[in-house]
């Protein structure tokens, strides 16, 4: 494959595959059509020229391929009449690319995809490892190296979610207005966490994956809560030029230099958040958006506007009450007020969050700053023990000595 056929692989082929997964109504053969494509493409392109519209004729020859291979082996159902409408190893006709575009909407057929590979039946794991595959392209390889698993494992994983949407017949569309909330609940949670995991592994292949497939979102379901995510990772990552030293070391919050900020993903992620708080259906996500902004457009920690964001966090309980968001509003009153009294709202949760490293992290740092140097050590010692990533332990053992620890 050249250099330009390949480029076009890395932008294009998801868009063909979506396409072709709906044609065709399964994965394997969907991918097959693909690879088969770009095969055609790279022996047919240098001699007759690449057509206006590669993606419809990459499109055309999956499928045409595919019903070459049905006719060949007799082995799948459902494709005789296909089959009967065109001669065998038939290229792509003249002037069908126009035609596709006019009659199918293959940007629809990317938000079947993830809404597919994120279908809430599928364990929250697999609806990962199947979007990051699938909808974004990534092997299998790299999304197990970024999430710690070993490759079987992680393939396994992909194949057993793919034969249970075949066995139950998980329909390859995008829901009707009745089932959509929870089910784009489920397809923001996904990006969520693909997020997250990028984000504590400083794995930047995810960070950006996990933007790109907020911003198709967007652009292809433009709601209150796709502009509140797409807002929330921007702002978020609108720091990731400050969050570790030269040496890899982690810098806190209020310890980054500012100025290293991204501050025009700061605007933008600014301006989706105003965007989505001015219409009806906003939620969790977007409050959190305007809370990340609140911070982004602060000079420094002491110039926080902590009394909003206590009611920021406030009004995010309401919607999504949860002990993570107690903690994080524990911590912003203790912003606010002082750590005495953060520490009775904190304190309590440690019980329902025994593994969250955050949690130990929290309450570590406000006995630091109340003076329980005693408490500070205990939870920072608690917090190291469930580092995953190096930086993180490093950061909290440093912590834990200058507690005296």
């Amino acid at each position: 494959m050249d250099a330009a056929l390949a480029t076009l692989y890395r932008q294009e082929s998801r868009r063909v595959l979506s396409t072709l997964l709906r044609l065709l109504g399964s994965f394997d053969a969907a991918e097959e059509a693909l690879h088969d494509a770009f095969v055609a493409a790279a022996e047919q392109w240098p001699r007759d020229g690449v057509p206006a519209n590669p993606v419809a004729w990459l499109v055309s020859a999956g499928r045409f391929k595919a019903i070459d291979r049905i006719r060949r082996d007799r082995r799948f159902v459902g494709w005789d009449d296909a089959a009967e409408q065109t001669d065998a190893a038939a290229d792509p006709a003249p002037g069908w690319e126009e035609q596709l575009d006019e009659r199918e909407a293959i940007e629809d057929d990317r938000l079947r995809l993830v809404f597919t590979c994120c279908h809430p039946s599928l364990a929250e794991e697999a609806r990962i490892a199947l979007t990051l595959r699938e909808v974004c392209g990534l092997t299998t390889e790299a999304i197990a190296a970024a999430f710690l698993v070993a490759t079987p494992a992680l393939a396994q994983r992909i194949v057993r979610a793919k034969a249970k949407i075949a066995a139950a017949r998980m329909p390859y569309e995008v829901p009707g207005p009745a089932e959509r909330p929870a089910r784009l609940a489920s397809v923001l949670r996904v990006v969520y966490l693909v997020f997250n995991e990028g984000h504590a592994a400083s794995a930047d292949s995810l960070v950006s994956e996990s933007i790109r497939l907020a911003r198709l979102l967007h652009a292809l379901l433009p709601e209150p809560e796709v502009l509140g995510l797409l807002a929330l990772l921007l702002l978020h990552d609108s720091r990731r030029a400050a969050r570790h030293t030269a040496g890899g070391e982690l810098v806190p919050l209020e310890a980054q230099d500012r100025s290293l900020w991204d501050r025009s993903a700061i605007a933008e992620g600014s301006a989706l958040v105003e965007s989505a708080l001015s219409q009806h259906g906003f939620g969790a996500y977007a409050l959190q958006a305007a809370i990340a902004a609140l911070h982004a457009e602060s000079e420094s920690a002491e110039a926080t506007d902590w009394p909003q964001i206590v009611g920021l966090y406030d009004a995010l309980l309401r919607v999504e009450p949860s002990a993570v968001i107690a903690l994080n509003r524990g911590v912003a009153v203790a912003m606010r007020d002082g750590p005495e009294a953060g520490l009775p709202l904190v304190e309590p949760l440690l019980g329902e969050l025994p593994g969250y490293l955050p949690a130990h992290a929290a309450m570590a740092d406000l006995c630091r700053r109340a003076g329980r140097m005693a408490d500070a050590r205990t939870h920072y010692g608690l917090a190291a023990a469930l580092a995953r990533r190096e930086p993180e332990r490093r950061f909290l053992l440093q912590r834990l000595a200058d507690a005296g620890g």
